[in-house]
């Protein structure tokens, strides 16, 4: 399970600083480009900061600007760019083999099918004044299936500053250069092949255990069925994922809030997740029986509530002594 702290992250100087990808360098190609016109208020970085694991990463990177985020498509790499530029239209440039998939997902990327209409907040103080300040908000489908599998099996069970440490890593050093004129340092994720061939010394050097590591990898075989469930229900989806080893209820509703945009997800195992959701709704720390009990008036739009409480910046209180990251690369 994911668990965030307030420790200092390791030192990736030593290990990152020298790794470079080992795929293909992507050179720049003619970019395509879009204009789209959102319906309502749009914030681009609350609604796509859940993709980026972590921050700026190899994968994310935020800009004064905008946005900038790679993927591994259908139709190959891809690099995306989107920034809002007046009166509220969005622009968005791709450059890649994937730049056309990309551009053609931008509506559903930043959200034009999320219907927020029938949330009623009303019975709570909080969400109705985070929902008034923050009517940007909206739930990203970026139909990415295996590329959001990946990182949320390297969350399993450890902190989240390790696994995005690891998911760094091993992006860092098995992806490919990103396409066109991104900012220094992006790659496009590995691929399902590619992942599959990381040797076990690479995993251990990135702090990654053999129950996760294999995990990845039996994914990884199956990755072209995994990516079919995008165009199934949420639930469906969730339940296919859950068949596979490894694979629970938390790792698929991480999986599906991300690549399916799902209004209901509830990534139930959290390490904090519970606790912040009783401080907000309550003033006290609930399990996830409390919370599952406290998100049931709203079914069909617990990731939307759940997406408002992370806005209102109250958290898990923070009693006894501080998580201590486990390095077990040396041992």
């Amino acid at each position: 399970m994911s668990a965030t702290t307030s420790f200092a992250a390791p030192s990736l100087s030593s290990v990152e600083a020298a790794l470079q990808p080992t795929g293909p360098v992507s050179h720049a190609s003619d970019p395509i480009r879009t204009v789209y016109r959102p319906s309502g208020p749009l914030d681009v970085h609350s609604t796509l900061r859940l993709i980026a694991r972590g921050g700026d990463g190899p994968c994310y990177r935020r800009t004064p600007g905008g946005v900038w985020l790679t993927a591994r498509t259908p139709q190959g790499g891809a690099t995306l760019y989107v920034s809002t530029v007046r009166d509220g239209e969005v622009e968005a440039t791709a450059w890649g083999p994937g730049a056309e998939w990309m551009i053609a997902g931008v509506p559903e990327l930043l959200g034009r099918d999320d219907d927020w209409a029938e949330l009623d907040v009303s019975r709570s103080p909080l969400l109705t004044e985070v929902s008034r300040r923050n009517p940007g908000l909206r739930l990203s489908r970026n139909r990415l299936v295996f590329e959001m599998l990946v990182p949320s099996i390297l969350e399993q069970k450890v902190t989240a500053l390790e696994a995005w440490r690891a998911w760094r890593l091993l992006v860092r050093r098995h992806g490919d250069v990103a396409p066109g004129p991104a900012p220094e340092g992006m790659v496009v994720a590995p691929s399902a092949e590619t992942w599959r061939m990381i040797p076990s010394w690479e995993w251990h050097t990135a702090g990654v255990g053999p129950q996760r590591s294999e995990t990845v990898v039996r994914s990884s075989r199956l990755a072209s069925a995994i990516e079919r469930t995008i165009d199934e229900h949420p639930d469906d989806a969730s339940r296919r994922l859950q068949s596979l080893p490894g694979i629970g209820v938390w790792t698929a509703a991480e999986v599906t809030l991300r690549a399916h945009g799902d209004p209901d997800a509830v990534s139930v195992g959290d390490y904090h997740l519970a606790a912040s959701v009783g401080q907000a709704l309550t003033g006290s720390p609930v399990d996830d029986d409390g919370m599952l009990e406290l998100l049931a008036p709203w079914a069909g739009h617990r990731q939307r509530v759940l997406r408002l409480i992370g806005r209102s910046g109250i958290h898990k209180p923070r009693r006894g002594p501080k998580i201590t990251i486990q390095d077990h690369r040396h041992h």
